[in-house]
């Protein structure tokens, strides 16, 4: 048996392919596997997200599927497993790329997704002191390779009622904030978000949008029409965000195709689309995935056309998504991060993000420090309303567009 050089135990080389690097690290009872084959811990993997996940990008499917749309080599695969014995206790999914000039280990949807947090065995953890908390992810940490900064964008202070639980994995900076509305019923939704006034203008909303023709709200798990669907939805938030001077990130062959496939192709994490058609036109859109009794909005699309937006199509189609999924026995929305209005009228749980840098090298500290300050600087902006206001005005006048609000 191999030896590191700081002591501890390396179990024998598992994969017979030299590029397939599949090694275990003893450090008490728990042992970490790496490895760059995602089916040598898909068993394991699956156990825990067994126990629901807190976003799309700790799904098994997901990932997978984000590997093969890309076609991301197995050489920038990493997949990290912590267990004691046969019980999984956390795993990590890494996508060795470049960035910012080095080579950087990060979560592989990005952006794309409200929070990259580790999948974990939380009432495992719940149960560890501090210390040894603290040491898991020093050992995780020693069992990383090939990069000089391993960075996650967004991860949460607070998951499964643990607060602090990431709190020793590198440095980090407070960066957003993840909107969610958890309950039990749509009455309870109803009776805590809406308000007397709030109710009266949905109603009215509705009336003014039914005064344009007939109004239909379906939900699309799979049918033939599925791609026109999307393909709508996706011109529809490409509209939007020109109008915003905003660079649109679903405007990619690929990435759309990777959005079509996750929809219908995942064995626990499920598409559903919410559609809200105008004489039957489509006027809103929203693109979830559904992990058990929990469901996650990706993506949203509303008609730009300007005869419409009295009746606010968007709202409607939300209203709509609120009363029929939590009758339905839904538990939690996930909207995602950022603030917006709709967020702000429906999300009772806002949970504070962190990005989180975990230095490799010197080089990788030099740059977790410049980042990690830039990142302060943009919260700051953001919180004041009239410097942020004056920002994206400036951002539409450059774009040749005009912001609407």
């Amino acid at each position: 048996m191999a030896r590191d050089t700081s002591g501890q135990g390396v179990g024998e080389i598992i994969g017979q392919d030299e590029s397939v690097q599949i090694g275990a690290a003893q450090t008490g009872a728990l042992s970490i596997l790496t490895t760059s084959q995602p089916a040598e811990i898909e068993a394991a993997w699956r156990t825990l997200e067994a126990n629901g996940i807190e976003s799309p990008g700790q799904s098994f499917d997901f990932l997978t599927q984000w590997i093969t749309s890309f076609n991301i080599p197995q050489s920038d695969q990493l997949f990290v497993l912590v267990s004691e014995g046969e019980t999984p206790v956390a795993a990590l999914a890494l996508h060795r790329t470049r960035l910012w000039g080095m080579k950087v280990l990060a979560p592989f949807p990005g952006e794309h997704v409200g929070t990259n947090a580790p999948l974990l065995n939380l009432d495992y953890i719940a149960r560890m002191s501090l210390p040894a908390r603290a040491a898991m992810w020093q050992q995780v940490k020693k069992a990383l390779s090939g990069a000089e900064l391993v960075y996650w964008a967004g991860l949460p202070e607070i998951m499964g009622g643990i607060d602090g639980v990431f709190a020793d994995l590198g440095q980090s900076v407070v960066s957003d904030h993840l909107h969610r509305a958890v309950f039990d019923t749509w009455e309870q939704c109803d009776s805590i978000q809406r308000t007397r006034s709030r109710r009266k203008h949905d109603k009215q909303q509705g009336a003014k949008l039914t005064a344009m023709g007939e109004v239909t709200f379906e939900i699309v798990d799979e049918c033939a029409e599925l791609p026109a669907v999307l393909d709508c939805m996706f011109q529809q938030r490409n509209d939007r965000f020109r109008e915003l001077g905003i660079a649109d990130p679903f405007d990619d062959a690929t990435i759309r195709g990777f959005y079509a496939a996750a929809f219908s192709g995942g064995k626990t994490l499920k598409g559903r689309l919410h559609v809200l058609r105008l004489n039957g036109e489509i006027v809103a859109t929203r693109y979830n995935l559904v992990h058990g009794n929990r469901m996650f909005c990706l993506i949203s699309g509303m008609s730009t056309a300007p005869k419409i937006q009295p009746g606010s199509p968007g709202k409607q189609c939300l209203l709509r998504v609120m009363q029929t999924e939590f009758d339905k026995g839904l538990t939690m929305f996930d909207m995602g991060a950022g603030m917006t209005d709709e967020k702000r009228h429906w999300c009772n749980e806002h949970i504070v993000l962190r990005h989180h840098y975990l230095a490799l090298t010197w080089n990788g500290r030099l740059i977790a420090a410049t980042h990690s300050a830039w990142q302060r600087t943009k919260s700051f902006l953001k919180s004041n309303s009239r410097i942020f206001a004056a920002l994206k005005s400036l951002r539409a006048r450059l774009s040749g567009t005009k912001r609407r609000d």
